[in-house]
């Protein structure tokens, strides 16, 4: 029966896991599908790899710790590690289905803390500093890039420069008996740089990603001592990996084309933002909202470029622009002259929606909210009221 169980319990694990890259694989490689820096595959590709070293190296002490804080360890037994890990698993899908990648963290600590509260041992101190976090850190994010988009964003592309040509920044060649990687023929220097730069930044969030989410997928069961660590962190990577090459194409195109229009420039600027606010908190020993972070960076950045083209005091009396100017906010071109704030040019003036969509941006907030939600009153239901585990 126990043999049973364990066969059932990674099987979970691993539709965790496949449901972890659909959720985050959009927020490390949105940025650069989004900018045609590199295509999905390209990007499911690095985020295996990348979450598998990720994972290797700092997610043991991740995978080694978690079950400890929230719950005590004495509750995981293998019955209710493989329902934690149904609830995870479940909560994510959800949000995979309807193209919004949902934090794997909040659905895990959620169905934890489902745990803890239908039971009565739930440490409230250590909840009360995690949820703080996750309010802060999306705001940060947020406003960081807002202020970005607004002041900062035309300066730096104009300093930056990198122009996107029409032609692929990197090509596959095929002639010789062994596949080389060459850059295209119309991509210049800039370019090839910026590209390398926003593609190791979604490599370094691909690594993070695993450091902190494979104990998501596999840490009830190794801390239970029914799946040793070596095999648990290869199971998690392996079934990301699958998730990453198959339902994450939903999310990358959400993150990458659906909330804001996303030029080279503006996706490296929500690489860095995302990158630093994760790295610090996990340095904290925070469980970082890896997803949420990296949306909220996405939308402040598209809600700063879309108010540049009205002034402080202007809004403050009510004056809100129905357009924007494509010279104040994308200045894609190399060179381009930036319009002071406030300056409107007719000629120029494409939709608000072009740079920040309202209606997919509100769908991301809700359904980002409703899944560890989801995870966290299905579990307490469980626990508190099904009569089969035995607390």
């Amino acid at each position: 029966m126990v043999e049973v169980l364990l066969v059932v319990g990674i099987l979970v694990a691993a539709f965790v896991g496949y449901n972890i890259g659909g959720a985050t694989t959009g927020p490390a490689f949105g940025p650069a599908v989004g900018s045609n820096a590199i295509s999905k595959v390209g990007a499911a590709a690095l985020m295996t790899v990348f979450f598998f070293v990720g994972g290797w190296t700092l997610g043991r002490e991740v995978v080694a710790t978690l079950g400890g804080d929230i719950v005590p360890s004495s509750l995981f037994s293998l019955e209710v590690s493989i329902t934690v890990l149904f609830f995870v698993g479940g909560a994510l899908f959800v949000g995979n289905v309807f193209g919004v990648p949902a934090s794997t963290s909040m659905s895990a600590v959620g169905s934890i803390a489902g745990l803890g509260i239908a039971t009565g041992e739930i440490n409230w101190a250590t909840m009360g500093v995690i949820v703080t976090w996750w309010l802060v850190a999306p705001v940060i994010a947020f406003w960081v890039s807002g202020v970005i988009g607004r002041y900062c964003y035309g300066y730096l592309n104009q300093m930056v420069a990198i122009p996107r040509s029409d032609e692929p920044t990197f090509v596959i060649d095929r002639s010789g008996s062994i596949p080389r990687v060459t850059t295209g023929e119309s991509a210049n220097r800039r370019e090839v740089v910026g590209t390398f730069v926003l593609i190791a930044i979604g490599c370094y969030m691909a690594f993070s990603s695993g450091a902190s989410n494979v104990a998501n997928a596999v840490a009830p069961l190794v801390g239970s001592g029914d799946l040793a660590m070596n095999p648990a962190i290869i199971l998690a990577a392996a079934a990301t990996g699958l998730g990453a090459f198959t339902i994450a194409r939903r999310t990358l195109e959400t993150l990458g084309n659906d909330i804001t229009d996303l030029p080279l420039t503006a996706a490296i600027i929500v690489a860095v933002v995302s990158a630093t606010i994760i790295s610090l908190l996990s340095a904290a020993g925070i469980p970082a909202s890896f997803v949420v972070v990296a949306t909220m960076s996405i939308i402040g950045l598209g809600w700063g470029r879309a108010t540049r083209t009205t002034t402080i005091s202007a809004g403050v009396r009510g004056r809100e622009p129905t357009n924007v100017s494509v010279g104040a906010l994308a200045a894609d071109r190399e060179g381009e002259t930036l319009p002071k704030i406030g300056d409107e040019r007719p000629e120029e003036i494409p939709k608000t929606a072009d740079l920040f969509d309202p209606q997919t941006t509100a769908r991301v907030i809700l359904l980002q909210n409703f899944v560890p939600a989801l995870a966290t009153a299905g579990a307490y239901l469980t626990f508190r009221f099904v009569p089969l585990f035995g607390l």
